[in-house]
């Protein structure tokens, strides 16, 4: 595709959005410029994908951070509890796969859980060259304090669920596009 198709489909696209009339914001928070029209050949900031990707995910993170801290969790760590309350006693290599992060990247994250004594690692029995993660009791029974805030993430996004899983559907079809490509 050609640079001035790619523009000629982004603008129609624009034209397509459908309008929204203006909503009150809470207090403090900024809205961003809508997309406009292409300048000088080239994108606004606002018409970056990427760029609505990373400041979404900060937004994002802005929400989680209060609630993961009365929890005594980063992000990344309850992520990585998040998969063991689903399934228990993974390795670290299939861990590694569900959060799609290096084992350089969870290991660390894994010690520092494992020091607050949310779950363990040893030496799976099969395999001595794998490490198996097991939730302790104090990290089963954390989970029972985690049942609102999926509640709480979709109340601030503004979005009903039925939206809230039709752009999770879209993110991971982008996501899983571009791990093939890369």
């Amino acid at each position: 595709m050609n640079q001035k198709s790619l523009f000629s489909e982004l603008e129609e696209a624009e034209a397509a959005l459908p309008g929204k009339p203006a909503e009150k914001l809470p207090k403090g928070s900024k809205q961003a410029a809508p997309p406009g029209p292409i300048v000088d050949g080239g994108l606004k900031l606002e018409q970056f994908l990427c760029f609505s990707l990373y400041s979404a995910n900060h937004a994002m993170n802005r929400v989680y951070k209060p609630i993961l801290t009365e929890l005594g969790l980063t992000y990344p760590q309850y992520l990585a509890m998040s998969v063991l309350w689903e399934k228990d006693k993974l390795l670290v290599g299939d861990l590694c796969d569900r959060l799609h992060l290096e084992s350089s990247t969870v290991t660390p994250l894994l010690k520092r859980l494992e020091a607050m004594e949310l779950l363990s690692r040893q030496r799976d029995t099969k395999d001595e060259r794998q490490v198996r993660v097991t939730l302790t009791r104090k990290g089963k029974a954390l989970k029972a304090k985690t049942g609102a805030i999926a509640e709480c993430v979709l109340a601030a996004s503004g979005l009903s669920a039925k939206e809230a899983m039709v752009l999770q559907t879209s993110i991971m079809k982008l996501r899983d596009a571009l791990l093939k490509a890369s």
